[in-house]
């Protein structure tokens, strides 16, 4: 029997240096999550997801690795990670980790023999050329790179780097290289990660097959089946940005990626949203492939990165700007949106909390970047991405309950003026306010994470008769209706989509309703408004 416990989790996506500091000297780092693990039950979470922790000269926020197999100090030891995840264990939640396949930091050990020595083993884990090629492929940060070949005076050659120049890409053509990767998989599975999120996984797919996609989907394969020989519910999730028809060489029959990240639906849900309207949302949907039995999709709506909307039109990128970026600063690469989601919404409690339940009705699995529950802002003074990688605010004391050294030692400032501040907007301000974000967002992913139908039924947009009104129902163990209105408005909603409620229960709105589901004056959403009905008894 095929184990599917990945599409009915709540995914939590932590960035360690960023989350909480045990031992106070201003980085983040793994026993704080430790401390932090009974916080994270309360929200129904079952799934972290951890940015990366290995040894790194961190330019890219560890994404630039030097050393696979080490704990970076700054995060603590193996005895530590250890440990995390075992007290996660015991909470009953699973631990995935990034794997960064394509590429490498060029302080990396085999990149410094590759450059040193052309007869090395080494020169051809990595692309060179005699002059750059033309292979159609552009710089992933094109306001930051104008190339992605990069000459190097020691190899006397070109090496390709589709991200930055100090992390040169990996030959993933090479089966020496994916063995080094299959190295790098046992090694952590075997201290206990339940999966790994594939960074760049369309572009290393595309590495290993020499440009095209189809012929390089056998590396998915191949480290899926590794995974899978040493844990059989090992997920892999992949940062597929593609197109909804080509999801389908990912998958597979369900041999390759566990989990997709959808940035197909997560784009027209900010169009939606924007236009405060559902007909984007539900297009997408149904343009969207199921995926094959045993795997799914993954949902979200701001995650570490720039909102990169290059999968929706260019009139609807800038109709989704004008909205939610109005100002250049708050423009990245040409393609996206370099802010978080509250100041997106102007801080709105309640449409921020019907953007959480509209998330968590859709058919996938839901993530919750670290932050999001309680509404954190941005900080635009910072550079490119780095304006939505900010502290975790945990309270109103110094450096906003995330660390007791000088502010001056931080992994990153705080934000600490305006709106959004760390005095004014924190965990310990909210915890005990029932009309909180941070209440109400408690409340959906505790009642998502007990909704088998909706990660793993079918699931089948209805019409609302409202254009504000989004309409979903999911069919499994028992029959689950969401609603979510994605205007500013009051809505009454008529008898049609009320017959698709009879004999249901409500079981989550964002506040008391008086209207019955018999009445002959039709459903009410308040404006921002959500609603959940439920056939069958809720599991607790």
């Amino acid at each position: 029997m095929i184990n599917k416990w990945h599409r009915n989790t709540i995914i939590y996506q932590i960035d360690p240096s960023l989350f909480f500091d045990s031992d106070n000297d201003g980085c983040g780092d793994l026993q704080g999550i430790v401390r932090r693990l009974d916080y994270l039950e309360t929200l129904g979470v079952k799934t972290l997801w951890l940015l990366p922790i290995f040894g790194s000269p961190f330019r890219d926020a560890g994404y630039d690795i030097s050393d696979h197999l080490a704990i970076e100090s700054r995060f603590g030891s193996e005895h530590d990670f250890r440990f995390l995840i075992n007290e996660a264990s015991k909470r009953g939640m699973r631990v995935i980790l990034e794997l960064v396949l394509q590429h490498t930091s060029d302080l990396h050990p085999w990149f410094f023999q590759a450059r040193r020595d052309c007869s090395s083993r080494y020169r051809d884990y990595f692309i060179w050329s005699d002059k750059p090629v033309e292979d159609g492929n552009q710089p992933i940060f094109p306001s930051v790179e104008k190339s992605i070949w990069q000459w190097d005076d020691q190899a006397g050659q070109y090496y390709r780097h589709l991200f930055y120049r100090h992390e040169p890409d990996l030959n993933l053509a090479n089966p020496a290289v994916v063995e080094e990767i299959e190295k790098i998989m046992i090694h952590w599975l075997q201290m206990g990660v339940a999966g790994f999120r594939l960074d760049a996984a369309s572009h290393a797919v595309e590495q290993a097959g020499g440009g095209r996609e189809e012929q390089g989907v056998w590396l998915l394969e191949r480290l899926a089946a590794l995974a899978r020989s040493i844990n059989p519910e090992c997920i892999l999730m992949g940062e597929v940005d593609v197109e909804p028809e080509r999801f389908c060489h990912y998958f597979g029959n369900g041999q390759r990626l566990t989990l997709a990240l959808d940035f197909w639906v997560n784009n027209h849900i900010f169009l939606a949203l924007a236009r405060q309207q559902v007909e984007p949302l539900v297009r997408a949907l149904r343009r969207r492939p199921s995926a094959p039995d045993g795997a799914g999709y993954a949902i979200w709506l701001r995650n570490h990165d720039e909102l990169d909307l290059e999968r929706l039109t260019a009139e609807e990128r800038e109709e989704v700007m004008q909205v939610f970026a109005p100002e250049p600063r708050m423009r990245i690469y040409g393609r996206g949106i370099r802010r978080r989601l509250a100041p997106m919404l102007n801080g709105d409690v309640r449409r921020q909390a019907m953007a959480q339940a509209l998330m968590a009705s859709l058919p996938g699995t839901p993530i919750i970047r670290y932050g999001e529950e309680i509404g954190m802002g941005d900080d635009l003074e910072r550079e490119d991405r780095l304006s939505v990688r900010t502290p975790m605010q945990w309270s109103a004391e110094a450096n906003a309950g995330f660390s007791k050294a000088a502010s001056s030692l931080l992994a990153a400032p705080v934000i600490d003026d305006g709106p959004f501040s760390y005095t004014a907007l924190n965990v310990t301000a909210q915890q005990d306010t029932a009309d909180s974000l941070l209440a109400r967002t408690r409340r959906i992913l505790q009642i998502r994470a007990n909704l088998a139908e909706v990660g793993d039924g079918d699931a089948h947009p209805l019409p609302s008769g409202h254009p504000a009104v989004f309409a979903i129902s999911h069919s499994g163990y028992s029959t689950t209706i969401m609603l979510c209105n994605l205007s500013q408005d009051s809505v009454t909603l008529d008898q049609t989509l009320c017959s698709e409620l009879e004999g249901a229960e409500p079981i989550l709105a964002d506040g008391p309703y008086t209207s019955k589901l018999s009445d002959s004056s039709g459903l009410v959403l308040r404006g921002f408004g959500y609603r959940w009905f439920r056939r069958g008894h809720l599991k607790q």
